[in-house]
């Protein structure tokens, strides 16, 4: 057996020199100075590798046009078997690369690792950074949904202003006009087609310079005899490797990436805010107003990248030990404290949104339900109904599955028995159900629409549209309005309310109805700030 291996080994290093080429990787001398301080490129290779692997798993099953790119990236995460892990691996590996290069140019940076001969390796590195950041930009705008859409807004807006290239950036990006078909095309086909190439190219160019002019030994250890790549430093890339594996699939796992409205051109309303890497430039812009406006965001930005390129040809010095670095250890301090700071900052003006967040990417089949089948959701909860029966899981309790269809009874004896439960079922030990009428009607409406099928997605209603359901159905709200195709046509429908008011005209409508529309038969609502909040919650998750 061993001479049948040793015989394909053979074979495959005569036709190809694989196995040369291995060893030549593999026992690479390395300086007696290398150590945990070199992990930061292994580990930004292997966080490329695994975001070009989940990224051609969600291709499988991406339409890559808009509108139909938001419903398959629903259907990822709610169809496919390990979509939402592999969308969320995908969603932070982002943002763990980005943190990772930036991390690998700081360690460059601080060991004074760009000087003679390796400023090419170091111009390499920037050019590698702002393929990374390029990514996050392009990947922007792939989900299709509000965030996306007006953030790439931002985003070709401020490309326009450039200086003379302004037009023909805007041009280039598909953002002339609005923002559509051409837009996603052109970012679609930069982040998937145009990028990977590049990126790979730029790795085998960094890598061949790292090869050809070694790690940079601290100084003084020059003359220290050197070692081999493997096992040692082998050993510390992997265990930096799988650290970084662990944090990042922890973070797919327990943090979960929402997914917004469909992208709606309409929503003028909608505050478009950047990515967390991008916040810092968002907030500068901020500084510069009217026809400083271009300063801020093309003139800095690009004074910043030229600095970070030519930081070899501006520090000419002689190589010192990282522990003597003073000025570049100020530098990266005075950089870390201005970008934290900034985005602080964004973070913090960051305004509450007046349109209600909800998660498309889970099932929503809660939104086609009636404001009355909706306020029986919350009886259903404060009965605490699943105690003795299960609701579609197959669950073994002392009541029936109540998503069972087979046993479905008319809302008149489902009301009957709510009253009187051992009068209809003898020996039932189910205590009777101290709701009123119209309460009880509304917790039979929602059983009724209970299926094995829809259960879990009808139970997942959110708490703030139940209990501003309730609210609505408590001031009979549907004798003058229609949600959902159901109430009365004498007040306005109240379904897509969202696209043209928000909270606080609704707020000011209930409070003083004459005040907003005057003419208006609606009376005052005197809610406090609490049930105010949930109606108008409700109100604006209503969909079109």
């Amino acid at each position: 057996m061993i001479r049948v291996v040793r015989h394909v080994i053979g074979w495959i290093e005569h036709r190809t020199g694989l196995e040369t080429a291995i060893r030549s990787f593999l026992y690479e001398e390395v300086p007696a100075s290398s150590g945990w301080q070199h992990v930061f490129g292994s580990v930004a290779m292997f966080l490329f590798m695994l975001q070009a692997f989940t990224g051609i798993l969600l291709a499988f099953n991406y339409a890559p046009t808009p509108g139909e790119a938001y419903n398959s990236l629903r259907y990822i995460m709610t169809e496919v078997t390990g979509g939402r892990l592999i969308r969320q691996l995908h969603h932070w590996g982002a943002s763990m690369m980005i943190v990772v290069v930036v991390l690998h140019m700081i360690q460059v940076f601080l060991f004074g690792a760009y000087k003679k001969p390796r400023e090419a390796t170091w111009m390499a590195g920037v050019a590698l950074l702002l393929l990374t950041l390029a990514y996050g930009l392009t990947g922007y705008l792939l989900p299709w949904d509000n965030r996306a859409y007006w953030g790439t807004v931002v985003t070709t807006q401020i490309a326009s202003k450039a200086p003379v290239l302004g037009p023909y950036l805007s041009r280039l990006l598909g953002g002339e006009g609005a923002i559509g078909v051409v837009t996603f095309a052109r970012f679609y086909g930069m982040h998937v087609l145009l990028l990977p190439p590049i990126t790979t190219l730029m790795i085998i160019a960094h890598l061949f310079l790292v090869r050809k002019h070694g790690i940079a030994p601290a100084p003084g250890d020059e003359a220290k005899p050197v070692k081999k790549f493997y096992p040692e430093q082998v050993y510390k890339d992997t265990v930096a490797i799988f650290v970084a594996f662990a944090i990042l699939f922890v973070m797919a796992v327990a943090v979960h990436v929402p997914l917004e409205r469909l992208a709606d051109p309409t929503d003028t309303s909608y505050v478009p805010r950047p990515d967390w890497y991008f916040l810092f430039l968002f907030q500068t812009l901020k500084f510069f107003e009217g026809p400083l406006e271009v300063v801020g965001s093309i003139v800095l930005p690009t004074l910043a990248m030229l600095a970070l390129i030519l930081v070899p040809f501006l520090d000419r010095g002689r190589v010192r030990r990282v522990t003597e670095r003073y000025a570049a250890f100020g530098v990266v301090f005075l950089a870390l404290l201005g970008w934290g700071g900034l985005t602080g900052a964004a973070i913090m003006t960051t305004p509450k949104t007046a349109a209600v967040e909800i998660d498309f990417s889970a099932p929503t089949e809660w939104l086609q339900l009636s404001p009355e089948e909706m306020a029986g959701v919350g009886y259903f909860r404060k009965e605490n109904c699943v105690s003795c029966h299960s609701v579609g899981d197959g669950g073994a309790k002392i009541g029936p599955d109540l998503a069972n269809t087979a046993i479905r009874k008319s809302a008149a004896w489902m009301i009957a028995h709510f009253k009187r439960p051992a009068t209809l079922v003898p020996g039932s030990m189910m205590p009777p159900i101290q709701l009123s009428d119209s309460q009880l009607n509304a917790l039979a409406a929602f059983l009724l629409k209970l299926t094995p099928q829809n259960a879990s997605a009808l139970q997942a209603a959110p708490a703030f549209a139940v209990d501003g359901a309730l609210i609505y159905q408590a001031n009979r709200c549907g004798a003058c309005h229609l949600v959902n195709s159901v109430g009365m046509k004498v007040g306005p429908p109240l379904n897509g309310i969202f696209r043209h008011r928000d909270k606080a005209w609704i707020a000011r409508h209930f409070r003083d109805p004459q005040a907003v529309t005057p003419g208006t038969i609606m009376p005052r609502y005197a809610f406090s700030e609490s049930d105010m909040d949930k109606i108008c919650s409700y109100l604006l998750s209503l969909p079109d």
